[in-house]
């Protein structure tokens, strides 16, 4: 069977950056801080806008966010906030962009306070992804007590734009859930 022929969850639908996004990254465990915190930005950017949105502004925000690298992120002050708010090749939107600076100062604190971001994490599920065995979309939840308790605790911590939802969403992005669809080619279940 062909890569394009190959069984996948609707919502990537026939788009190549979204095919390659749903193969490549979304779902699988990830445990580099780098990465994590990237998906951080990206993930508190699409609130309220669509997946695919980010995705094809996912170069610009590497562009205006030093790569995602936090502590690049967290020294950032109102002059680059102004630069961001005239740049199109991201959501111009001056709350989620002082969030990103918000967050990546919080993200440091727990990054030394923990070790590492991701140990912090992955102990809200003891290390290990929680593998979930919907059918359709329509059985994935918004959110849950998983991602209650982590926006709960991120947003103790000093973080904003962490509400359950985004931290679902967040959460699937980075494998700590895997919510592929029984019948996805990449579902643990699918018969390989």
């Amino acid at each position: 069977m062909t890569a394009l022929a190959l069984p996948r969850c609707p919502w990537c639908g026939d788009d190549p950056l979204y095919m390659a996004y749903h193969d490549q990254e979304w779902g699988r465990p990830q445990h580099d801080d780098h990465k994590l915190f990237e998906m951080l930005i990206l993930e508190g950017a699409q609130a309220g806008l669509s997946w695919i949105t980010i995705l094809r502004k996912r170069e610009g925000y590497r562009r205006a966010f030093h790569g995602f690298d936090p502590q690049q992120v967290a020294q950032m002050g109102e002059e680059d906030v102004e630069r961001l708010m005239q740049d199109s090749s991201i959501v111009r939107n001056r709350l989620k962009i002082n969030s990103a600076i918000r967050n990546a100062r919080v993200f440091l604190q727990l990054q030394q306070q923990y070790g590492s971001f991701a140990q912090w994490l992955w102990a809200h599920t003891d290390g290990q992804s929680v593998v979930n065995h919907w059918a359709s979309l329509a059985e994935c939840p918004a959110s849950t007590p998983l991602s209650d308790s982590i926006s709960k605790a991120l947003k103790k911590a000093g973080m904003n734009f962490v509400g359950s939802t985004v931290i679902y969403a967040y959460l699937q992005a980075t494998g700590v859930v895997n919510d592929h669809l029984l019948g996805c080619h990449l579902h643990p279940a699918y018969p390989h």
